[in-house]
């Protein structure tokens, strides 16, 4: 497939190639709006947090401007997420075929202006975090430390994955904080379900660039697992699947959940017969349905707190 110059790899035929003004394209590249499963992913714990806090309460549904902070929240934190991991990985990320196109490596954004876009989408995502109570605003200040981390793990540990599920998790303690200003056993729960489903999607995204990374020194749960994954991500999808059905159940969550969480269990079921870990496009593939898994699980939330309210 042919791309647009200047675009990522893996971020070809979207919006930002074909509509968005050419001075504009670095920066959203900067802030992977041309890819934006990233942020979706971020936001969906968010969501079921704010919906499984709706079930424990008896209401209808979460509140709708929690909903939309969490995903203006989730798009501004996750580009300065990946701004700063640019920053940080601007030297390998040239060593990488996949990513040696992104803005920074290759010259369409100086150093300067990514810290400077960096600090601006870090101030739009401090503006949302203040619209909630004082609880939530300093759990969300304390995410940054593990975000600032994260991009070094990688070169320290196979296990980076964990350190993002930590980071990309974090939502599934602010939804539930953000309704009740203080964390509950569901919300724990929800959050280390949420870090089990990450370190599997992530496992399978970083099989694009396990050949790669095994060049350069860099380390991730592919190159560990390595003919192992397919069991290895039956165990961590299984343990996600076991503790955020323990999450809602502790919420309250009755049948219409349960099936929800049928449905998303037998998603990432599918995800592991269809993975290709020798193809690349295949990886991504899988990868980006996660999203699909994550939007099941959140219907079933939002309906199981919705439906008994239902004349």
């Amino acid at each position: 497939m042919s791309r647009t110059a200047g675009s990522v790899a893996d971020a070809t035929g979207n919006w930002v190639d074909s509509m968005a003004p050419q001075w504009s394209r670095p920066y959203l590249r900067l802030a992977r709006l041309d890819r934006p499963i990233g942020s979706w992913l971020l936001l969906l714990p968010c969501w079921w947090s704010a919906a499984l806090a709706a079930v424990s309460a008896h209401a209808r549904g979460p509140s709708l401007s929690h909903i939309l902070l969490f995903f203006i929240g989730a798009f501004a934190m996750r580009g300065a997420g990946c701004t700063w991991n640019d920053i940080v990985d601007r030297d390998l990320d040239k060593s990488v075929e996949r990513t040696r196109s992104r803005p920074i490596p290759s010259g369409q954004v100086s150093l300067a202006q990514a810290v400077l876009f960096l600090i601006l989408q870090a101030l739009l995502g401090f503006a949302v975090l203040i619209s909630f109570n004082g609880f939530t605003i300093a759990l969300g200040i304390a995410s940054l430390a593990i975000v600032a981390v994260y991009p070094f793990m990688k070169r320290i540990t196979f296990w980076p994955q964990i350190v993002l599920g930590l980071a990309f998790s974090w939502g599934a303690l602010m939804g539930w904080a953000a309704a009740f200003g203080r964390l509950g056993t569901p919300a724990l729960l929800l959050y280390a379900g949420s870090i089990a489903w990450v370190i599997g999607y992530d496992t399978i995204y970083a099989h694009q660039d396990r050949e790669d990374d095994a060049l350069i020194g860099i380390k991730s749960t592919a190159l560990l697992f390595g003919a192992s994954t397919k069991p290895m991500l039956v165990l961590f999808y299984g343990v996600a699947v076991v503790l955020i059905g323990a999450a809602g159940f502790t919420a309250g969550a009755g049948l219409v959940f349960a099936l929800g969480l049928l449905a998303f269990a037998g998603h990432l079921g599918w995800q592991v017969a269809r993975l290709d870990m020798a193809d690349p496009d295949n990886c991504l593939a899988v990868f980006k349905s996660d999203r699909d898994a994550g939007l099941i699980l959140f219907a079933g939330l939002l309906l199981d707190a919705a439906l008994p309210h239902l004349p």
